[in-house]
């Protein structure tokens, strides 16, 4: 049964995989239309067929490398050439990499910032303005536990995911009396194409309390549209995340580089 409002659609980055592809399809099954935003144009275009197909809402397919510096501008043109307005945003597209600092690759390094922090912030404040006007509108950051705090051997993507969370607590602050809901998500580990990117396959920290990307999607999806700021899927990572607020931030920066360094023999 639907629940969304007639014409309502929902931008989605990442959508092809992982929680992305998970609320995505979830939302279309709530009744949503879809904008869906990845750098695989077939498996979009599968899913626009698919979705369209079986829960009878318009799919609007883009194909962006959101690493690249005209991604965003390029996005806003296309949804202006098919007057499409935005009434949610899900910024899910991100991406790590595992290794000391002083070995990782700077350029992956750079798309990484340009991904996680530079596209999700310009999206948004593309998005806004016509929220604004309608005097509605709803947001979800897609952060991660790993922004609460620092990450020997991820250095880079554990800041970048410490910005997520503040902006988007900063925005659920000066969006609110304007009726525009902003959420942050902060899953723990999920077994998702992630950790393969990251190259975090054999890491310990993918072996321990590792939730489903299906399992995440529907709490994160319950708690957002019940309007809840922060959403933090799983009592292990709430534990987790409580912990690092009480506990001297040397001491879980040593206890994190300790799980990062483990690996399956």
């Amino acid at each position: 049964m639907s629940i969304a409002e007639k014409g309502e659609t929902v931008l989605i980055t990442g959508a092809t995989t992982g929680i992305g592809y998970e609320l995505a399809r979830l939302f279309a099954m709530n009744g949503y239309n879809l904008v869906i935003i990845a750098r695989n144009r077939a498996q979009l275009e599968r899913l626009q067929k698919q979705w369209e197909n079986e829960f009878s809402v318009k799919i609007h397919v883009i194909v962006k490398d959101l690493s690249k510096q005209s991604a965003i501008e390029e996005i806003m043109d296309s949804l202006e050439e098919h007057n499409i307005d935005i009434d949610i945003l899900i910024n899910n597209a991100g991406f790590g990499l595992f290794g000391p600092f002083i070995e990782t690759p700077i350029e992956q390094e750079l798309e990484m910032i340009q991904v996680n922090i530079v596209a999700l912030t310009y999206l948004t404040k593309c998005l806004i303005p016509k929220m604004l006007r309608k005097k509605r509108g709803k947001i979800l950051n897609v952060a991660s536990i790993a922004a609460f705090q620092s990450g020997p051997l991820m250095s880079v993507y554990y800041a970048t995911k410490a910005y997520v969370l503040s902006f988007s607590e900063a925005l659920t602050n000066e969006l609110a009396e304007h009726g525009i809901l902003v959420s942050v998500l902060c899953p723990g580990p999920t077994h998702t194409q992630f950790e393969k990117r990251a190259n975090l396959e054999q890491s310990k920290l993918f072996q321990r309390n590792v939730m489903n990307p299906e399992e995440v999607a529907k709490i994160a999806f319950r708690q957002f549209m019940k309007g809840k700021t922060m959403i933090v899927p799983g009592a292990t990572n709430w534990i987790l995340v409580r912990s690092t607020r009480l506990l001297p931030r040397k001491m879980v920066t040593g206890i994190v580089r300790k799980i990062q360094s483990e690996r399956n023999k």
